[in-house]
Parts: C-alpha cells; structure tokens; sequence
C-alpha cells in the first residue's frame, strides 16, 4: 500500500491523463521506488485508482520486464545484454562473469542487498556492445573483468560514471524519475532535469564515448581491411 504521501502523488498522476488508466505505467513505477518490486496490494491499489481489474493491471505488469515480482531488487539493478550483437561480441562471458562472482541468477540479488542482475535481450545500444547497464546508465564495451570491477565497486559504494549519462543513482531512485515525478533530490548532482553537464553530473566528452578511461574498444578492424580480407 503507499504511504500517504505517495497515495497523493499517485493521485495527481492519475489526474494528469484524460483517462486514469493512462497513468497506470508510471504507478507501478511508483510502486518499486516505495517497495522496490511488484506486490500483490500494489496491484489491488492501482487497480482501484486507475479503475480496472486487479488481472488487468498484473497483465500489464507482466508484460513489461523492468516491473519485477519475485522480491525487492537491490540497490543497483545490473542489467548484461545476452542478445546477438552483444552476444558475438562478449556480452555472454560478461554475463556468465557476473553470476560467478556475484553468486545469483537471472533477477537475483545479492546477499547484502547491494546488486540485482539480470540478462537482458537488448539495451538498444550495440554500437557500445558488449553493454552493461546500472540503474539503466550504460557501461560499453566491457570486458568481464572490468564488469566485476564495476560491480565491486558498487558495493563498496563507489559509482564509477557511466559512459554517458548520469551517474547511477541507485534503481529506487530511477524508478520515482520514471514514474514522472522528477527527481528525489533536484539539487544531488545530475539530477535536475535537463541538465547533463559535468557540473550537474553528466558524463560528457571526452569521458564519453569508445575513448573513454577503462572501457575495452574491441578492434574488428577498418573497413577496407575487412574488405580485403573478402577478396
């Protein structure tokens, strides 16, 4: 059930579409910023507010993979790409890397509760494959042993900056920003909406990109090689 303050929040977004269920994507957005995944009362709640059933609104929960069932994730939700671009360029070692050392499968969470992983079919991003994502913020090009750095360094509590974006600030915090209530905090670096500086804790060039310090550019070789080689 959401606290008070957020039952109010959840009533202004469902007052914000002409039809109230129109709203029920952000709500259950809502939802996992509160308890950190999908509940059976969170169902029945949004239901009620947006006027459906409680089987429509678990339809719709179900359908979409970032709505998790099976617990509250962790504190940083680990993201691997495993389908084919990815795939042919490491992303399955990277994935099967983590699981060793993080000793879970795929949704599962760490013991102290600090990483969620997951496998995911794709983060629209293969130009920067293999891809990792934190919190959805791209990590490109790893290799196995810099993903288990970077989820070391999780951890510990040390984020390192993405190659673009904002720095991770943890899946719960993600979540209240999708659900179209802004940030937690508007004055935490990079928060503010709009803003991508390195002030405002962006990640710009030249940090960003395949020049970017620790990430692994994987050489396929120039184009006219590539040809010759077809020759």
């Amino acid at each position: 059930m959401f606290t008070p303050e957020l039952r109010t929040k959840a009533e202004q977004l469902c007052n914000r579409y002409p039809e109230r269920r129109s709203a029920l994507l952000p709500l259950l957005h809502l939802v996992q910023y509160q308890n950190g995944w999908i509940t059976r009362d969170s169902i029945n709640e949004c239901a009620e507010l947006v006027g459906m059933t409680a089987a429509e609104v678990e339809a719709v929960a179900t359908f979409y993979t970032m709505y998790k069932h099976d617990g509250p994730m962790g504190d940083h939700l680990v993201s691997v790409c495993t389908n084919f671009a990815c795939a042919v360029r490491g992303g399955k070692a990277v994935y099967q890397a983590l699981q060793d050392h993080l000793q879970v499968g795929h949704e599962g969470t760490t013991d102290d509760g600090k990483i969620t992983l997951e496998h995911a079919e794709c983060l629209g991003n293969c130009e920067g494959a293999p891809v990792v994502t934190v919190d959805y913020m791209n990590y490109e090009r790893l290799t196995p042993d810099q993903a288990v750095d970077l989820v070391d360094n999780l951890r510990d509590g040390v984020v390192p900056p993405p190659t673009r974006g904002m720095i991770p600030p943890g899946v719960r915090a993600i979540s209240h920003r999708l659900a179209g209530i802004g940030p937690i905090d508007e004055d935490a670096p990079g928060q503010k909406l709009g803003l991508d500086t390195a002030k405002d804790g962006g990640v710009v060039r030249p940090e960003a990109g395949p020049d970017s310090t620790g990430l692994n550019m994987i050489d396929l070789g120039s184009a006219p090689e590539k040809e010759a080689e077809h020759a």
